[in-house]
């Protein structure tokens, strides 16, 4: 399999990151990793392997993108607010850095699907509703998708709210709404096993499925057994079966 790893840094300056690249062909999927994870960390557990056939045959291309999580959404010492003003260096460095690479190495026009497991759930989301223009569909494993709920403190201000699908989806309306029925698709994906409930990945899978359906958005909710925990196997067998329909 074709595999290369560039070091990427946004033009407005800032900390730099890897983009772990895997295919030679194929509809660029962007991966983001769980919470403080690495570009590698898709492969070294082996979801890479899980798709691997896809990738060789030319389906798809995957871009394995770092985290800031440890200076974000992790931090917890800091107030919510600031956690969210300091995301938007890594949305910088996704929009700024990762896209333009993804497009000069699959083409200017490529619509790129978002995917992620747990915290990197959350961010293929967010990216997609932030700019569906760019990532017309996100593929969700076992995310929690309200920041407010990972040891967040704090009084909540705009950063907090544009970027916590848990509130800004209940409010979309009008033109803008209407724009995201007819170019957005979501692959909402969970289990309901060990895990799944405490880290608030199954209650907001329900959740988001529920706030989609009340806004008439084209999305698919894939709850799996109560056998099925929020770890690498559960994601490896569910990348497997969804990613051959979007590729």
């Amino acid at each position: 399999m074709r595999h290369y790893s560039v070091d990427l840094a946004a033009p407005s300056g800032g900390r730099r990151g890897t983009l772990a690249v895997y295919g030679h062909y194929g509809r660029p999927v962007l991966v983001f990793p769980t919470e403080g994870g690495d570009a590698g960390e898709f492969a070294r557990n082996g979801m890479v392997g899980a798709v691997e056939g896809l990738v060789e045959a030319g389906r798809v291309k995957l871009y394995c993108a770092d985290s800031f999580d440890a200076e974000t959404w992790s931090a917890h010492h800091l107030p919510l607010e600031e956690r969210a003003w300091r995301h938007a260096a890594y949305e910088s460095w996704v929009l700024d850095a990762v896209v333009p690479h993804i497009r000069d190495d699959t083409g200017a026009d490529a619509e790129i699907v978002t995917l992620g497991c747990s915290l990197g759930a959350y961010h293929a989301l967010n990216f997609a509703f932030r700019r569906a223009d760019l990532f017309p569909a996100a593929l969700c494993f076992s995310g929690n998708y309200d920041p407010g709920t990972w040891n967040g403190w704090g009084d909540r201000g705009d950063a907090v709210y544009f970027n916590n699908p848990m509130d800004y989806v209940a409010n979309l309306h009008g033109d803008h709404l209407a724009w995201l029925r007819d170019r957005l698709t979501v692959l909402l994906v969970c289990g309901q096993g060990r895990w799944e409930d405490t880290t608030g990945a199954l209650p907001a899978t329900r959740r988001m499925d529920r706030l989609l359906g009340d806004k008439q958005i084209r999305h698919e909710l894939d709850l799996w057994g109560p056998e099925i925990p929020h770890d690498w196997p559960s994601w490896r067998d569910q990348l497997a079966k969804h990613l051959p329909r979007f590729c």
